[in-house]
């Protein structure tokens, strides 16, 4: 017997909870496939605009920085575009500060969005192979009831058997959700740690801007003070 063929037996034998835990698995696969895809585009766009922001903002070249946020949907783009918005009409940190992290949540819902329904699906997938399994053993016990008394233990034990499939399958669907549950939650953390690096990286260098500025002044007049 091929793998096709015991595939297909090992389902048949489960009973109709089987086609539920096929269902939840389906999802769960669609859903990992989308969130993978998209997290590893924001992780490119983020880091690639992160290394294109980054001299300009060292440079001051604040106007530049928009015209390459205009062109870029990453999240790193609208964070510092939203910082140099408010930095057009207050100096202040804080106010700056509030402006990025109001961007900083608006984004995060579209990072973190439908990955936690793996660990839920997992749960179900397991539920449900129980489930299927404590119906399948119930229907087992009746059929035993009414059977020969020189059956019963073998016709039980084949039951038995037929009716863990379903759980068997659901532990099947259920540990693979969720390990990729936790890699995309990983990747997730970590784009969401790479923003608010760049938060406080853009907001460092906007303090930087003022000693930077100030400092060739009080030269001349220390060296004026020094000759007086």
């Amino acid at each position: 017997m091929d793998l096709y063929s015991k595939i297909v037996l090992f389902f048949q034998h489960g009973g109709e909870f089987m086609y539920p835990i096929a269902l939840v698995m389906a999802i769960g696969v669609a859903i990992s496939l989308e969130r993978y895809f998209y997290l590893a585009r924001q992780t490119s766009a983020n880091r690639r605009d992160y290394e294109k922001i980054l001299p300009l903002l060292r440079a001051q070249r604040m106007r530049e920085i928009q015209d390459l946020a205009s062109k870029s949907k990453s999240a790193v783009c609208a964070i510092v575009t939203q910082g140099i918005a408010r930095l057009s009409h207050t100096r202040r940190r804080q106010d700056i500060e509030y402006a990025m992290e109001e961007q900083l949540l608006e984004v995060l819902p579209n990072i973190e969005r439908r990955t936690p329904y793996l660990a839920t699906f997992a749960n179900v997938a397991t539920l449900l192979g129980l489930l299927g399994t404590v119906i399948g053993l119930i229907g087992a016990f009746t059929a035993v009831a009414s059977a020969d008394p020189a059956e019963k233990a073998s016709l039980l034990s084949q039951s038995i058997s037929v009716s863990m499939n379903c759980t068997a399958f659901g532990l099947m669907v259920a540990i693979p959700l969720l390990l990729l549950h936790s890699m995309l939650q990983s990747k997730t953390s970590a784009i969401v740690e790479s923003l608010e690096i760049a938060q406080v990286k853009f907001l460092n260098l906007l303090e930087d801007r003022p000693e930077r500025a100030a400092a060739p002044k009080a030269a001349p007049a220390s060296h004026a003070a020094a000759k007086a």
